[in-house]
């Protein structure tokens, strides 16, 4: 056992299971809640896409989500360490997902930076009314063109709220899990909620409310016979509970050994379903208000992502009565979701480093966000901001996040056969025990649909260039970075680890496997680590290799 100077600090804690929840909640409603799936629910059958949504949500979402979560508390690291103590040859997958978090954090910042702008700009209605399209993308963004090369001109009305983002965000994370994570999302989670709730309620009463609804809701069957709906449902709810990237590996990791597992996983994947059903209830009322307008149908107004948050809303703000309410409250709770779910991004990487490194918080944190910040700066304050963020989200997304998730279900499954023993330490003490469905769900099923959608965005991008983008862009922010990821994940894996890491002798890790072996449930005990007292010495040693 090491001596005191070269023990690691001891490893921070969320200060109960609902803080947890709140966090993981946090996490998962981003800004594809509000403005992705309201949109991809409306075009995969309106009322009949809840079938494949609610069926994902449970083959896919919530088992995956309980994969995540068995990982960080069984292992008690984050991804890398999680990963190497599982076994060694794996280290690499964790070290991926920390590089996918970092490449997310850098874009994630500016989009809140935008709704932070527009946030002050519903209060007055700066863009002006009819001009909406034309303020954001020339006046707002000065949107220049790629094809001459990436600009170094500086747009302040972004750079300087994006340097403000990351001042907030990095006080939030040098505070630490339990008085920078736990309180923040403590503070937030029900803020945001309070205001979409109210948003909501003011578009529910707007002229043409009724029709936008109509339109969301009115069930196209249909739509159930094609096999892109599905596909379209599982991607969805895969990205939503930002599964398979660390994160909730990370978060659980926090937890106390004695915690509900499953029926914590179960309350979050619920909760951000009904937080983008309501989503969903708030976007259309509104969108229904602007297509009787304009003297046009709903489906002609609908539009998802950036288009949705920075065209179509300060659209419906300009002509609303109480508009600037409603633009300060979809804007602000934009702020707010991108916030939690960007602190969450950040503390996979800040997680990794500690455990590498035995560094203390606030040491990590700087080393961690002051760069990610400047690169961030650099990239997202300038004209050609916007498709340098959509090439980079695209790509990180399709063959950055699924392709992980893909591999890692894999190996685990099939390669180290370590699933019978997480389910075994889920059902320990969990509410809602698990049986071989769930091992089927996450070994068999996952593979096969992130396979299906993994070789579709393979196929749609080799056909024609993504976004119509030159070659050399694509070259650089696309699959370059990608493969550079995967290198750069395989290189730091081989870097060796502090003798103050928690890779090393970590005298609470090893109270955590003597507690679980002599835990009541003696078949789960058998599974999860020897029986025998004294083969414990050999089995912590094999892990902290």
């Amino acid at each position: 056992m090491a001596n005191a100077a070269t023990q690691p600090p001891r490893r921070e804690a969320f200060g109960s299971r609902n803080v947890f929840i709140l966090s993981a909640i946090g996490s998962a409603v981003g800004l594809g809640n509000i403005w992705r799936f309201p949109y991809v629910a409306y075009e995969g059958g309106g009322g009949a896409f809840l079938i494949p949504y609610l069926c994902a949500l449970l083959t896919a979402g919530i088992p995956l989500l309980f994969f995540d979560y068995a990982i960080g508390h069984r292992f008690r690291g984050s991804a890398p360490l999680a990963f190497r103590r599982m076994h060694r040859a794996v280290e690499p997958l964790g070290w991926w997902q920390v590089l996918i978090c970092v490449v997310i954090a850098t874009y994630y910042a500016v989009i809140i930076a935008w709704a932070a702008m527009y946030t002050w700009f519903s209060a007055q209605i700066s863009w002006g009314k009819g001009n909406e399209e034309g303020f954001f993308f020339k006046e707002f963004l000065q949107m220049g063109k790629v094809k001459d090369g990436i600009s170094l001109e500086f747009v302040p009305q972004v750079g300087l709220p994006l340097i403000g983002v990351w001042l907030v965000v990095i006080v939030i994370m040098a505070l630490g899990v339990k008085r920078g994570i736990g309180a923040a999302n403590m503070v937030l989670m029900p803020l945001l909620t309070l205001m979409f709730a109210a948003l909501v309620v003011q578009s529910l009463f707007l002229p043409g409310a009724m029709d936008g609804l109509n339109a969301f809701f009115t069930p196209n069957w249909a739509a159930l016979a094609n096999p892109g709906v599905w596909a379209s449902a599982y991607g969805h709810i895969f990205f939503s509970l930002s599964v398979a990237f660390g994160i909730m590996v990370t978060y659980s990791s926090y937890l106390k050994r004695k915690t509900d597992l499953t029926g914590s996983g179960l309350v979050v994947g619920f909760a951000n379903s009904g937080f983008e059903i309501l989503a969903g209830i708030g976007v259309f009322a509104a969108l229904g208000f602007m297509a009787q307008a304009q003297g046009e149908k709903v489906g002609d107004v609908a539009a998802n992502g950036i288009g949705l948050a920075f065209v179509a809303f300060p659209t419906i703000v300009s002509n609303a009565v109480g508009g600037s309410i409603i633009g300060v409250l979809f804007f602000g709770a934009l702020v707010f979701a991108g916030v939690t779910s960007l602190i969450s991004v950040l503390e996979v990487v800040v997680a990794a480093l500690q455990d590498k490194l035995g560094w203390g918080r606030v040491r990590t944190t700087l080393t961690v966000a002051i760069p990610v910040a400047l690169i961030s700066i650099a990239f997202f304050s300038t004209t050609t901001a916007l498709a340098v963020l959509d090439a980079t989200d695209a790509f990180i997304n399709a063959f950055g996040i699924m392709a992980v998730a893909l591999v890692a279900v894999i190996v685990v499954a099939w390669l180290l056969h370590r699933l019978p023993m997480l389910r075994e330490h889920l059902n320990r003490r969990s509410s809602f025990r698990l049986g071989w469905t769930w091992m089927l769900l996450v070994g068999a099923l996952a593979p096969v649909v992130l396979g299906y959608l993994f070789v579709s965005e393979i196929i749609a991008k080799i056909s024609q260039p993504y976004g119509g983008y030159p070659l050399w862009f694509l070259a650089i922010f696309g699959w370059g970075m990608v493969i550079a990821l995967v290198v750069l994940a395989i290189l730091l894996s081989l870097l060796p680890w502090s003798r103050r890491s928690h890779a090393k002798d970590d005298p609470e890790y090893d109270e955590f496997l003597v507690a679980e072996q002599y835990a009541p449930d003696a078949e789960t005990a058998s599974i999860a680590v020897p029986a025998a007292a004294g083969r414990v010495g050999s089995t912590m040693k094999g892990e902290h290799a």
